[in-house]
């Protein structure tokens, strides 16, 4: 069976954290295989992979990341001194992982696949409480946080922002993100915030 036609190789970045399409993450970059990466995606205006991790940490030896991950572009970086780079991130769309080999220098590198996107979709009246508890945190927090445009009447962009922010362990954050049902990812959420909130 031959490699499907979507399937390319992509720069893996594995941390202890999960983003989201549309999220944004900030990153200080020391490692000198993150450095050579960040150098190249911003010479040659390209992308990489964030994946969380499942096993492993995130300096030293290769980790072991978790199937899905969310492809990202720099928007900003920034050389405070020699050797570490700061960068701003920002998630484009979902990618499976379908295999991976480390390079000489410790670069993971992953041969992934698309995820399909989430088309929007109303935020049905059961699942209200989620985009008001955002709209409040959004109003907190400002356009820094969170980038117009907002879509507070999209159950997907609620839920990835909700998914992003709430104190959520590593393990539910991933589940969320690999999640391709919208409503499904809201009434988890929900029940977070009304355990939360009583």
């Amino acid at each position: 069976m031959g490699r499907n036609a979507l399937s390319e190789t992509l720069p893996l970045f594995p941390l202890n954290t999960v983003l989201f399409p549309g999220g944004r993450l900030p990153l200080r970059i020391f490692e000198q295989r993150y450095l050579d990466l960040v150098k190249r995606a911003i010479a040659d205006n390209t992308t990489f992979g964030l994946c969380a991790i499942r096993e492993g940490n995130e300096v030293g030896p290769s980790a072991v990341p978790y199937a899905i991950g969310t492809r990202v572009r720099i928007i900003e970086w920034d050389m405070p001194q020699t050797g570490i780079l700061h960068i701003e991130t920002e998630g484009l769309d979902r990618f499976v992982i379908r295999s991976t080999h480390t390079e000489t220098s410790g670069l993971l590198v992953g041969q992934v696949e698309p995820v399909s996107v989430e088309a929007p979709s109303a935020i049905p009246g059961e699942f209200e409480l989620a985009a008001e508890v955002l709209e409040h945190i959004v109003g907190e927090y400002g356009a820094t946080r969170f980038p117009l445009p907002h879509a507070l009447d999209d159950a997907v962009w609620v839920g990835y922002r909700l998914s992003e922010i709430l104190p959520l362990k590593l393990s539910i954050r991933q589940n969320l993100l690999e999640m391709n049902d919208s409503l499904a990812r809201l009434r988890i959420l929900v029940e977070i915030l009304r355990k939360h909130m009583n």
